[in-house]
């Protein structure tokens, strides 16, 4: 189950940038097909789910269904996964903008029947994911611990709701 749990990250982090670069170029002319702005490909895709500085560090939270992304890749759910939304972050230096790519985060998901899921996210193109299962209606906790390269233990929660 986590190979094919890390194999669906692995085809987000990898189909993402090419399938969202190939669409969002079309008709441009721009001669030599610089896609350093493609890194953020992923995270452009979604709502914000919440957002906030914690410590002179924002964080952005998105949450992605992942029936849909996979719609707009032009590809099948397998059947065998539980998993309904990848959840990612994306972190920022507050004054400079810098993005910061290097830490450790690990999120813990209450459901609205109190189920808890606890995963490490997983650093991915300039920001950290991984997919959990919120496939019940109503509202879900979502608490993340993240320390970056500075060393400092960061706290972000917000709710989610799923309709």
């Amino acid at each position: 189950m986590k190979k094919v749990t890390v194999l669906i990250a692995a085809l987000f982090a990898l189909a993402a940038p090419v399938s969202s670069f190939a669409a969002s170029h079309e008709g441009h002319d721009h001669g030599s097909m610089d896609m350093s702005h493609g890194d953020h490909s992923m995270m452009e895709k979604g709502d914000v789910a919440h957002q906030e500085v914690v410590d002179g560090v924002k964080a952005v939270f998105k949450v992605l269904s992942m029936k849909e992304h996979m719609k707009v890749m032009k590809m099948e759910m397998p059947k065998d996964v539980k998993e309904t939304h990848h959840i990612m972050v994306e972190f920022k230096d507050a004054k400079s903008g810098k993005a910061l790519t290097e830490g450790e985060v690990k999120v813990k998901v209450q459901g609205p029947d109190k189920v808890e899921q606890t995963k490490d996210l997983m650093g991915m193109q300039g920001h950290f994911g991984a997919d959990f299962d919120l496939s019940k209606k109503g509202k879900y906790g979502v608490m993340a611990k993240f320390q970056l390269k500075d060393g400092k233990v960061r706290s972000a929660k917000f709710w989610y709701a799923v309709k």
